[in-house]
């Protein structure tokens, strides 16, 4: 049975109003133990609840706000923004040249947590003064105090607490980092179907590589950077999930969308992969997005590329 990530378990928010939902801790336990996972249902038991069995709003807050904290300096070690920025430069280059618009362009950051990526970009300016910047995330607490921190940094970005495709403008590029794995089924679709059903030119969705060793991997580098055991233990769990490259591709390949993951497994050194996009871009883009990315379109694969490699 597939192993569950402590951090989905813990808060429930509607989807469509962003309104909390309170979460039973004995129903957290039970979900977890009937997983097989008794070391997180131990975790899960630890914390607060009210009189009705409730866990704590407050409480998760401020143990997920922790956590996220922790994620912010795992995302400066393996230097994300800069890796987001080598796909992103290119990529709205070509809109631009196949567009003809001059701006203003602006990336949504989905699931954006405390904001760390659009923090960052925003105070480096490396995507141009042309490209607004915002982020969204369904948990208030880690999007308000996204806000915080962007206020106290002095940053022109923006955070906001609801939907992503339900924004009353809509982005000219979506980008996530580790958002993909929680889709699981054909949840996974739908979500790549919600940004071709938009006005979006393109995405760029960063997640873990399914290889062998990235449980390993997440388990060595969690155990020496994360602090509190929900971080380690959601860490190594994610890595597990990781969708395979077959699968991300399959469920990228919606109409109006072409497809493309960076660094698949054919052309990827397993030791050092640990997170790599999957890619979609309207067809007119994709020559001019090549061609801005240089040498680097080399590691680009669509879907006929990775049938051909698994015949």
């Amino acid at each position: 049975m597939p192993r569950l990530e402590i951090s989905d378990l813990i808060t429930a928010v509607d989807p469509r109003t962003g309104r909390r939902i309170p979460v039973r801790r004995a129903e957290v336990i039970r979900q977890l133990r009937g997983s097989g996972d008794a070391r997180a249902a131990a975790l899960v038991a630890g914390l607060p609840v009210d009189a009705d069995g409730i866990l704590d709003p407050l409480a998760v807050d401020r143990l997920l706000i922790s956590v996220h904290t922790e994620l912010q300096r795992l995302n400066e070690e393996l230097r994300m923004a800069d890796r987001l920025v080598h796909v992103l430069g290119p990529l709205f280059a070509a809109i631009r040249t196949t567009t003809g618009q001059h701006g203003p362009f602006r990336l949504v950051d989905i699931g954006c947590g405390l904001g760390y990526l659009i923090r960052r970009l925003a105070s480096t300016n490396a995507l141009g003064t042309d490209v607004e910047l915002m982020g969204v995330d369904l948990d208030a607490s880690l999007v308000g105090e996204a806000g915080r921190l962007a206020r106290e940094e002095g940053l022109d970005c923006a955070f906001v607490h609801g939907n992503a495709f339900a924004l009353p403008e809509a982005a000219t590029v979506y980008v996530s980092t580790g958002v993909l794995h929680h889709f699981r089924g054909p949840d996974l679709a739908t979500f790549f179907q919600s940004q071709a059903a938009s006005p979006a030119q393109a995405f760029c969705h960063f997640d873990i590589a399914a290889t062998g060793l990235a449980p390993i991997g997440a388990w060595i580098f969690h155990r020496a950077r994360m602090r509190h055991p929900l971080g380690r233990h959601d860490g190594v769990v994610s890595a597990q999930r990781a969708h395979s490259d077959e699968t991300l591709l399959r469920a990228a390949d919606v109409p109006g969308i072409r497809p493309l993951l960076y660094e698949p497994r054919s052309v990827a050194n397993p030791f050092c992969t640990t997170l790599r996009p999957i890619i979609g871009v309207r067809p007119p883009l994709e020559a001019p997005f090549r061609l801005a990315l240089g040498r680097a379109a080399r590691r680009l694969a669509g879907p006929e590329h990775l049938a051909g490699a698994t015949r």
